[in-house]
């Protein structure tokens, strides 16, 4: 009899290899910290550590309201995604107002939103805990949208026989066919949250890290600022640790074989465009009515709570309405310039390592570390830094955008990867075939949901990476234009922007689905079947 490997020796390799990793990285950036010293960009660990322990009173206080405020966000947003996914699924026909509502209130950039939150909830942790959950919702409910779907054909067939409905088919097979990409969903989320309630924080709170941050930032404090960084770092680092560990745990299923039957099209073209339009049409019309009511409910002062007719006024019937329109295109005309290369880049170097260390899987504490390093350092204290660094032009806007996308496509890919049948792998590894072939014709076709899904649910947290550059570092576009407007309370201006930032990334939203559902109906018909 042969024994069985014992998997402790495979577990403390990789936990090794991730200590060796931690180590490897820090040295690297005590050293780089060593060599610019003098620039202002970069603050080694050393002083790091000294800045949190001369000051651990007043961070552990701003830490605690942070992490509270954070924290009820991240729990009210995947609760609220979760609702959200499952009565698209339970109610098909109403999947197409949930889906394109949740867009639309997604799409609302925080750098607008985060001002008139403030005027609206006046003092106080409303603002934050509503930009946490806004900011995480969708990161959740976009992959739990994928997961819902991601269930063979037969096991549907089945319940069928017994006579079961869709109530049935959603809580005994969807709810755990989607527990892969919840966990990836609830992973995403970590970092979000917390850069929601920062962005709240820099509205007005009373505390916070946010407000230690805008003080470092105006002193040009780099170990401060690096101090907060690491310290938000190591906070969604140990989020994004404890959901692994928890999905480990659970999931301890192999992944499912899908067979599903290709997605005809029930209508012809024209049929189909008319059905589109109309969904469209509805959904339009649904978030200006929920616009309006929550306008005049709440007896909102018309001063800075714009109406829909407000808008349309501002922008075309008002006197000043061309100059409106041209200040915007001039303004969005820069913005789009550095935002299209930068969700590009990311996307191309999320999914590319995810590939990478499915090839070379023990790389994958190191880099797994770094990835959610990269994301979890709040884009609002480091973004000066690397404007001054990199510069205000191209190089830094689009490096910051990457890194917003990067991570998303990242942990979906990593996810999606993982969920190859081990049937299938079988088959090839019985034929001999290397791991290239594997990746190519079975674990990359796998992971396309996943990937189009974080595509999808990139094109917000692009629009939100770029507007914050413009707005803490540049200067220019609609990020830098929208917080000009707040500041001057031209909420004509903001309003128009808002609105205007948010029906262009739907459009982009829409166009990327678009793509999806061409390849998906080839390659993963079950998540295009109705």
């Amino acid at each position: 009899m042969i024994a069985l490997a014992d998997p402790l020796p495979e577990r403390v390799r990789r936990g090794a290899s991730g200590i060796v990793g931690t180590i490897v990285i820090l040295l690297a950036w005590e050293l780089a910290a060593r060599a610019l010293a003098g620039a202002y960009i970069l603050a080694a660990p050393s002083d790091v550590v000294v800045h949190i322990l001369q000051n651990s009173d007043l961070i552990w206080r701003a830490l605690r309201e942070t992490l509270g405020n954070a924290t009820l966000g991240y729990v009210l947003g995947n609760l609220a995604a979760i609702g959200l996914a499952g009565a698209a699924l339970a109610w098909p026909r109403a999947e197409p107002v949930v889906a394109g509502l949740a867009l639309l209130v997604f799409c609302l950039p925080l750098v607008a939103t985060g001002p008139i939150l403030r005027v609206l909830y006046g003092p106080g942790p409303g603002p934050q805990i509503t930009l946490a959950a806004l900011a995480v919702y969708y990161t959740t409910f976009v992959p739990l949208l994928v997961g819902l779907r991601a269930a063979p054909a037969s096991w549907f067939e089945l319940l069928r026989s017994y006579g079961r409905g869709r109530l049935a088919e959603l809580v005994h097979i969807r709810a755990r066919a989607s527990l892969p990409y919840l966990f990836a969903g609830l992973q995403i989320a970590a970092p979000a949250a917390f850069l929601g309630a920062m962005v709240g924080e820099f509205t007005g709170a009373e505390r916070g890290l946010g407000l230690l941050a805008i003080r470092a930032i105006r002193a040009l404090d780099i170990a401060g600022i690096w101090a907060l960084a690491s310290i938000s770092a190591a906070v969604s680092i140990l989020i994004y640790t404890a959901v692994g560990w928890l999905s480990r745990a659970v999931l301890r299923d192999p992944p499912p074989m899908i067979l599903a039957p290709p997605a005809l099209p029930r209508t012809g073209h024209a049929q189909g465009l008319a059905a589109t339009v109309m969904r469209t049409a509805f959904v339009l019309a649904m978030a200006l009515l929920l616009w309006w009511g929550a306008m005049t409910t709440f007896d909102l002062n018309p001063f800075f709570a714009k109406r829909p007719d407000d808008v349309w006024v501002a922008l075309f019937t008002a006197t000043d309405a061309r100059e409106t329109r041209e200040t915007l295109a001039g303004a969005l005309g820069e913005t789009v310039v550095f935002l299209l290369p930068g969700f590009a880049g990311g996307l191309a170097l999320g999914a590319g390592l995810a590939i990478l260390l499915t090839l070379a899987p023990a790389l994958t504490p190191s880099a797994t570390l770094i990835a959610v390093a990269l994301r979890s350092v709040p884009i609002l204290t480091t973004a000066p830094l690397i404007v001054l660094l990199l510069g205000r032009g191209a190089a830094g806007t689009i490096t910051l955008v990457a890194v917003m996308v990067f991570f998303p496509t990242f942990v979906a890919c990593l996810h999606g990867l993982r969920q190859a049948p081990g049937q299938i792998l079988d088959v090839f590894s019985t034929y001999a075939a290397g791991p290239f072939a594997r990746l190519w014709h079975v674990q990359v076709p796998v992971m396309l949901p996943a990937f189009f899904a974080a595509a999808r649910m990139s094109v917000p947290a692009s629009v939100l990476a770029v507007t914050v550059v413009e707005w803490l570092a540049t200067g220019r576009g609609i990020g830098s234009l929208m917080a000009l407007s707040a500041s001057l309370s031209d909420y004509d201006m903001l309003w128009s922007s808002v609105v205007i930032v948010s029906v262009l990334s739907a459009l982009g939203y829409a166009g990327i689905g678009w793509v999806e559902r061409r390849v998906l109906t080839v390659f993963a018909s079950e998540q295009v079947a109705r």
